[in-house]
């Protein structure tokens, strides 16, 4: 690389590379609207939130890059340390890093961003292009935050250049605040959340046709292997780690390890999505008969977990409170365990806040607010969130399970190790609501005709 002879070698002969940016079909008009959406909210301030860094995963190699969730859904751009600014005035600046060129030797001598070694990386024009904001080099970022007035409001703790020019002072204000515009999807992000769903439900499938492979060799991480295949082309990559929980671990809430084996008699409860390259993941759950058929006591469970899925889905429309699925929930489940002999208390008891008994047996909430993340609109104040109203527009999760650990000795022995989970993806409509993850049966007799159509 010091050679002399090579370094004025490699500065030129280069011709012109593509660098042109394709964003989804109305990504920038999505993004556009979404900009308009915070000014309303935040008048009068500069707001500047950065894409971020991929973190390191060991010494000198990192793990993927993902851009930050309200930066995605402000300008639909994917770049590496950029940021947005809005300034009070309502002007829009994107500042990106411009690619090294050929005759700047981070072109052919850094391995980590060089165009030699990584390839063609748009800059400054072509995100302009693609997002129809005005781009400037990052180098220019300091300029446009100069001074603190007006207030800066910025994503702290992201990117170190935006932190030394803006500081923390009103981070969580600016987090709620987009958080709780997120809450409710434009037809345009439910779109994209459908064709998340839709390329899910295929990796379904891709799993169930491997069980047979997964049981003779390979088990758990033979099929995380298959779907996280099917994520990876059919969009960006998984939208958070795959839980794919064979026998014992099915009632481990966050198996994420999957080295297990596939017995041939377990239940499989396969927890995965697919995000799109808008980043907008599905979160799909869905127990399978490894064999093409659930045990009876397999069914039993089964059976409580989708009459709880069924009651609260019914809860779920305009002007519902947000809490009113988790409760309808509970309630069937709680009878349930209780016609069972499993609660040590009775059901009005054991739901009371002071009860709870029931948790012990499903210790996780049962839904959640579903976009760009897999737990979206997480900075919601509460009052937006958990203690909120549905409106048309907002999309969930919904997710009752029931979980029995294999050393559980509250619970007899054949129940011991099972584990099942029922999750929709749902956006809510103003008549009631509609489930995107329909196209995946969820009644037990169609669950165990699907996975046998795939053996």
């Amino acid at each position: 690389m010091n050679a002399k002879g090579f370094r004025d070698f490699v500065r030129s002969g280069w011709g012109a590379a593509d660098r042109a940016v394709r964003l989804v079909d109305g990504a920038a008009e999505a993004a556009a609207r979404h900009r308009d959406l915070l000014r309303s909210v935040l008048p009068g301030v500069r707001v500047a939130v950065a894409s971020g860094w991929a973190p390191v995963r060991s010494n000198d190699t990192d793990h993927g890059f993902r851009p930050d969730s309200d930066f995605s859904w402000l300008t639909g751009c994917s770049a590496e340390g950029a940021v947005l600014v809005l300034g009070p005035d309502g002007d829009a600046e994107l500042f990106v890093r411009a690619p090294a060129e050929p005759d700047e030797s981070d072109f052919f001598a850094n391995a980590r961003d060089g165009e030699l070694w990584i390839g063609p990386t748009a800059g400054p024009a072509e995100w302009a292009a693609a997002t129809g904001l005005r781009c400037r080099p990052i180098h220019d970022l300091p300029f446009a935050l100069r001074g603190r007035q007006p207030a800066v409001y910025a994503t702290f703790g992201v990117d170190p250049l935006l932190d030394a020019l803006s500081g923390p002072d009103h981070t969580a204000e600016l987090r709620r605040v987009l958080a709780e515009l997120r809450r409710v999807k434009d037809d345009w992000e439910v779109g994209q959340l459908q064709s998340a769903v839709d390329a899910t439900v295929q990796g379904f499938a891709d799993v169930a046709a491997e069980l047979k492979n997964a049981v003779e060799s390979g088990g758990e991480r033979w099929l995380q292997g298959t779907f996280d295949r099917r994520a990876r082309t059919a969009g960006n990559g998984p939208g958070y780690a795959s839980i794919v929980a064979a026998g014992p671990h099915a009632p481990v809430l966050h198996w994420v390890r999957n080295d297990g084996p596939v017995p041939e008699d377990a239940v499989l409860l396969l927890d995965a999505g697919v995000e799109m390259d808008t980043l907008y993941t599905a979160d799909i759950t869905r127990t399978l008969p490894v064999s093409g058929r659930f045990t009876d006591v397999q069914r039993q469970v089964y059976d409580l977990v989708q009459q709880a899925i069924e009651a609260a889905l019914a809860e779920v429309r305009p002007g519902a409170p947000y809490r009113g699925f988790h409760r309808a929930t509970m309630r069937v489940l709680a009878t349930g365990l209780h016609d069972w002999g499993l609660l040590p208390v009775p059901v009005d008891q054991a739901l009371d806040d002071d009860g709870q008994q029931h948790r012990r047996y499903i210790v996780c909430g049962v839904g959640h607010f579903l976009g760009l993340d897999v737990h979206d609109c997480a900075s919601s104040s509460p009052e937006a969130y958990h203690d909120g109203s549905l409106v048309e527009g907002m999309t969930l999760a919904v997710e009752p399970g029931l979980y029995f650990h294999p050393h559980d000795e509250t619970v007899p022995p054949e129940l011991r190790g099972i584990g099942v989970r029922i999750e929709e993806n749902v956006v809510v409509t103003a008549s009631g609501n509609r489930v995107l993850s329909a196209a995946l049966p969820r009644d037990p007799s169609g669950l165990e005709g699907w996975v046998s159509t795939k053996h």
